[in-house]
């Protein structure tokens, strides 16, 4: 099932629609017996919202640099942005130490960004970044996620017609 918008998945669940992406991986967290994604400690729940509410600008920021020469200093801040955000807790290498709800949301993103800026800008979003590099690695380990991803070529040809970049 697709939104109103016809663009992003949707759920129904009681009669009631939900598209927003993010909307929808709270709402199946609170809803949906199993583990919580979202973790008891207040630091690492408000750390959450805080990081969730980013995903909006780190996308802007990071795709403004596609149609351009090279990376803008807005991509750069995104990344570092991220890197200092691995930072923030010692207990794995997830953004709250602990995989969660902020990794789903953010790991789409890195998924499509990684192999297009490598091929297209030459750029690798993870030298100097231990901390994102980890987290990818962590990432690729888990095998829910394995079963979901892409392929990077044709991730990278979705993105060069979708910012009209050409090589």
């Amino acid at each position: 099932m697709f939104s109103h918008y016809n663009w992003v998945p949707a759920l129904e669940h009681n009669n009631e629609v939900r598209g927003e992406s993010l909307d929808l991986i709270k709402f199946i967290d609170k809803k949906f017996e199993g583990p919580s994604l979202m973790p008891d400690d207040p630091a690492k729940q408000e750390f959450a919202d805080v990081l969730l509410s980013y995903t909006g600008s780190f996308h802007k920021n990071v795709t403004a640099s596609f149609k351009a020469e090279g990376m803008n200093a807005e991509a750069y801040g995104a990344f570092d942005y991220i890197e200092d955000a691995l930072s923030m807790f010692d207990d794995g290498p997830f953004f709250l130490g602990q995989f969660s709800l902020v990794d789903i949301a953010y790991v789409p993103f890195f998924e499509r960004y990684h192999p297009f800026l490598l091929e297209v800008k030459k750029y690798d979003l993870t030298s100097g970044r231990p901390r994102l590099a980890a987290w990818i690695q962590g990432m690729n380990k888990i095998e829910g996620y394995k079963q979901t991803q892409s392929d990077p070529k044709l991730l990278i040809e979705s993105y060069k017609k979708r910012f009209l970049v050409t090589t």
